[in-house]
C-alpha cells in the first residue's frame, strides 16, 4: 500500500470518529469544535476545543490497518457468547489490561 493510501485511511477513520462525536453532542459542539490533525502534527489525532474537551475528556490516537486481525478474531469471538454488548480485555505482559468495545456503544456511554 502507497503512502498516501495510507494516510488517506487514517484520516476517513479520524473524519468518522469526528463526526460521531459530533452527532453526539449536536447541542453543545459545532464542527469548528472537533478537527482532524493534519498530516504530521504532533500529539492526538482529534483537536478538540475547550468546550469539547469538557464534554468529552479523552485523547484520541486513531489507526486504521491491517494487522489488527487477531484483535478482530478474539473480537468476533466476544460477539458470539450472547445477546449482550461485547466488551473485550487484552492485556500485554507488563502493560495495562484494555478494554475494547464498539465505538457507537462508547459514543452512547460519553453522551
Amino acid at each position: 500500500m502507497k503512502q498516501q493510501s495510507r494516510r488517506a485511511k487514517g484520516k476517513k477513520l479520524q473524519r468518522i470518529v469526528r463526526d460521531k462525536l459530533l452527532s453526539a453532542f449536536p447541542d453543545h459542539l459545532s464542527p469548528r469544535d472537533i478537527r482532524v490533525a493534519k498530516t504530521g502534527e504532533n500529539g492526538e489525532d482529534l483537536k478538540l476545543s475547550r468546550i469539547a474537551r469538557r464534554l468529552i475528556p479523552y485523547q484520541w490516537e486513531c489507526k486504521n490497518q491491517q494487522k489488527f486481525k487477531t484483535i478482530y478474531s478474539f473480537w468476533d469471538q466476544s460477539v458470539r457468547h450472547g445477546k449482550y454488548e461485547p466488551v473485550l480485555v487484552v492485556k500485554q505482559n507488563s502493560r495495562r489490561s484494555l478494554a475494547v468495545i464498539d465505538l457507537d456503544q462508547f459514543i452512547d456511554l460519553i453522551k
